[in-house]
């Protein structure tokens, strides 16, 4: 069941872009304070229907609060500031390191570098479906003038993956991330005001779309892959990361947003196909069949 969960979580990202055309006129600061609110809210209605003190304070050490704020609040932060600095299709890229850089992390002694073989295969099948929602060539435009943005994006791939393998080495109840969205909403609040002009005037489709990024992918979703990376299949897990931009795409062509092509198929077989190579699954069914049985 948290493996379950965990995917569940990976598929919500999936339709991330889905939901976020329906609130793209919200800020994207502003839309994470309201997003990681409704994500606190969460917590309190579960306290409300299960009985228990709305308020007990959270039981997480000081590294759990510092790597848990770096963790949810940090990665969408060097997003939102690597988008200002370098073309989306580069960021989009550069962050979808971390499944990559994650089941590396979380691969037993013996697996890296069958690990590291079906990552590299599932990050192309990523840069093709990447490129073909964008238009364009994943590797064109590079530039040194866009290195800031290149930077930022690499520090979200590095801040994901290691608040994901963080989680894997704790535990804790699923609570905490209620509490650390509490502070990721002031957060995202205070940057709203630094960087962004205020935008309140919602119509019925934002608010909706707004709600619905909060129960699933800015909110709901961080509690599913917390119960997924402490108690499910790590591995496998990190190495299912690289469907999100799948679903993305075909969530975008059932929603007539965007047009169906070969080149999907493509990097769904890349994407399958490492983590066929990848996933310890594999390799225990090589070690369950011997030389002699063969």
């Amino acid at each position: 069941m948290p493996t379950f969960l965990g995917l569940m979580a990976i598929s919500s990202w999936g339709i991330l872009a889905l939901l976020g055309s329906l609130t793209s006129e919200i800020p994207a600061f502003q839309l994470l304070f309201i997003c990681f609110s409704i994500s606190a809210v969460l917590m309190f209605v579960k306290r409300g229907a299960q009985h228990t003190a709305l308020f007990e304070r959270p039981v997480m050490t000081l590294p759990q609060w510092l790597i848990g704020i770096a963790g949810l609040f940090g990665f969408h932060f060097c997003y939102f500031m690597a988008l200002r600095f370098a073309p989306a299709i580069q960021v989009s890229l550069i962050v979808y390191l971390w499944p990559l850089i994650l089941t590396l992390f979380v691969a037993e002694k013996g697996r890296k570098k069958q690990a590291l073989y079906g990552g590299l295969i599932g990050f192309t099948g990523v840069s093709l479906v990447i490129s073909q929602h964008q238009g364009i060539s994943a590797f064109s435009d590079i530039s040194p003038d866009y290195l800031t943005g290149y930077l930022l994006a690499a520090s979200c791939a590095l801040i994901w993956s290691t608040y994901s393998w963080y989680l894997s080495k704790n535990t804790g109840g699923a609570d905490n991330i209620g509490w650390l969205s509490l502070v990721v909403a002031l957060l995202s609040l205070i940057a709203h005001f630094f960087f962004e002009t205020p935008y309140w005037q919602f119509s019925a489709t934002e608010i909706m779309g707004a709600l619905l990024l909060g129960l699933g992918p800015v909110g709901g979703a961080f509690y599913l892959w917390d119960i997924g990376m402490k108690q499910g299949n790590r591995s496998l897990l990190a190495i299912s990361s690289f469907a999100a931009p799948l679903i993305t795409a075909f969530s975008l062509v059932l929603a007539g947003i965007s047009e169906w092509s070969f080149i999907l198929l493509a990097a769904l077989l890349l994407v399958v196909t490492g983590g066929f190579i990848a996933s310890p699954m594999t390799l225990r069914a090589k070690a369950v069949i011997k030389p002699d049985q063969i």
